[in-house]
């Protein structure tokens, strides 16, 4: 069921979201060679709780960690590992959630570790501009899918790959609510979008075929060919015009020229 929050819960969510945004600000400044994806969990744990809030994903539905910590041609549910060392060249999606006085946000970032093909890097810029191209269309009377067309129109002419058997999703009390947010063309609209409705919007997009697999894991989804993948996402709020981005930081929000 498609939940409509009242706007002290709206309230609580900005809240929740501005604690993300400064996680993944900490974050970002964090990720260097030499680090191993578990330092980066570890770190990313060690700030959720600093700010008062819980990690989301420790435990949820058995997944281990605080973070997906995802590199190169992994796509998303990357488990942090001692053994896995972040290397000059790689690109890391750090993908986490927080729930602050009851509320979640959820929000992904694709990092580049040093010296990255410029083609990767463009990969990664592009992933992060459908983010934004996307939610365009997120407005009070329009409709979700419309979102998934918006990126879908963004990215094609690149070539590149959208993941589709992973999706966006609406977002609150539960960090998984309806509706689902394809980030690709779908035959219909979906739900018509209300005012304060959130969504977490969360392109996934890699540099060759879109089709994934999963590995003996049972959680880390990868490209099936190999290629990198980028990933860009934040909770979003729905009203009668832009849409207010929850978990970016005031001075991102000038940089992206969003609400």
């Amino acid at each position: 069921m498609v939940t409509i929050k009242s706007d002290r819960e709206v309230s609580l969510m900005r809240e929740a979201g501005q604690v993300l945004a400064r996680v993944h600000k900490e974050l970002e400044e964090f990720v260097k060679p030499g680090l191993t994806t578990l330092d980066i969990d570890e770190k990313c744990e060690k700030l959720i709780r600093s700010m008062g809030a819980v990690p989301s994903f420790k435990g949820y539905a058995g997944f281990p960690a605080s973070a997906c910590v995802s590199v190169n041609e992994e796509v998303i549910h990357g488990i942090p590992s001692n053994d896995r060392i972040i290397r000059e060249g790689d690109i890391v999606s750090i993908d986490t959630g927080v729930i602050y006085k009851g509320w979640q946000s959820d929000a992904a970032r694709t990092h580049a570790v040093g010296d990255v093909d410029p083609e990767i890097l463009l990969l990664i810029e592009r992933t992060r501009n459908s983010f934004f191209e996307g939610i365009k269309k997120a407005v009070a009377g329009g409709r979700v899918n419309d979102i998934g067309a918006a990126v879908e129109d963004y990215i094609g002419p690149f070539g590149y790959g959208i993941v589709e058997d992973y999706v966006g999703h609406g977002i609150g009390k539960e960090m998984h609510e309806d509706p689902e947010v394809p980030n690709y063309t779908c035959e219909r609209r979906g739900v018509k979008l209300q005012k304060n409705m959130t969504l977490a919007v969360e392109p996934m997009i890699n540099l060759g075929t879109w089709e994934v697999e999963v590995l003996s894991n049972e959680w880390t989804v990868v490209t099936l060919d190999g290629a990198p993948s980028a990933h860009y996402e934040n909770t979003i709020l729905v009203t009668d015009g832009a849409p207010e981005v929850l978990s970016l930081l005031p001075e991102e929000k000038k940089l992206y020229h969003v609400k």
